[in-house]
């Protein structure tokens, strides 16, 4: 019987090592390829943000056109409007770019008008949020990140933004920034929704797509997609992402989280800022 024991013991010592083996090497390859589909994300916010740089600039003189048959008067809420959208799709790279919003701002950062339907943002001190936004009214195009709660893609969480602005002139006369931006948690869910195109598009035959969360990590904050869940954002963080990326430019870790493996990839998004890097939460299905 003490045999018998023994040997029940043993078999199951032996099992459970099994499958902490089986969890710990799970959790190493989704770290593995994780690091592999990042390069992916960076790669698009580096493109992202050229298109923004590029396509500002290009499509301000509609708006300036605005304002010089408009003058000395302001333009009209809807025709500031309606100009909003006509430079956004006379202008290539901004009709594909992935901003939430585009606006107009007097020279002391109020804003006038914003392209979305319902505007939240009419009345707000822009410089209040982004106060670097107005080195852009004698310096020009300036990007810079801030946080207004009328310009954000989430109810319920924190969310924070990264803007652009180009003054709008004139000769002398300066009537004010043209500024577009979009929120983490929008931006984040677009990456998180991209990378999942591509990774369907590599599936063979009979395999699983993978688990996959993105994260945009900027200073001790990590923007999900609305729906994300806030556990993972915490895993990133707690895998210490600004002292990481003090030495390298990219890392992994493997984390449990709620019972499950997942592998965390964490890359620095340049593009977007010196303090901001890419976080990928996957696991394997």
């Amino acid at each position: 019987m003490a045999l018998a024991r023994r040997s029940l013991l043993t078999v199951c010592v032996a099992l459970s090592a099994a499958l902490s083996l089986g969890c710990e090497d799970s959790g190493k390859k989704s770290a593995a390829l994780a690091a592999e589909d990042l390069p992916f994300l960076i790669r698009a916010t580096d493109q992202d943000v050229s298109e923004v740089r590029s396509g500002l600039p290009e499509g301000a003189p509609h708006l300036v056109q605005l304002f010089e048959e408009r003058r000395p008067e302001q333009p009209a809420f809807e025709a500031l409007h309606e100009t909003l959208g006509r430079a956004r799709d006379k202008t290539q790279d901004l009709r594909v770019a992935k901003s939430t919003f585009f606006a107009v701002a007097t020279p002391d950062g109020k804003i006038l008008r914003n392209d979305q339907k319902q505007d939240l943002m009419a009345g707000k001190m822009l410089f209040e949020s982004f106060p670097e936004l107005k080195k852009a009214l004698e310096a020009g195009y300036t990007e810079t990140r801030g946080s207004m709660p009328e310009a954000a893609g989430v109810k319920g969480k924190p969310d924070a933004q990264w803007v652009a602005a180009v003054p709008l002139r004139s000769g002398d006369d300066s009537f004010g920034l043209y500024v577009t931006g979009w929120s983490f948690s929008a931006y984040a869910y677009r990456l998180e929704t991209a990378l999942r195109s591509e990774l369907i598009s590599k599936l063979k035959e009979r395999e699983k797509l993978p688990l996959t969360y993105v994260y945009v990590v900027v200073g001790d904050q990590a923007y999900g997609a609305p729906v994300s869940p806030e556990v993972n954002a915490k895993a990133v963080l707690e895998s210490n992402p600004k002292e990481q990326l003090q030495s390298q430019d990219s890392y992994t870790v493997v984390k449990d989280i709620d019972g499950r493996r997942f592998g965390i990839a964490v890359g620095r998004a340049k593009s977007l800022g010196e303090d901001v890097a890419i976080a990928l939460v996957r696991s394997e299905t």
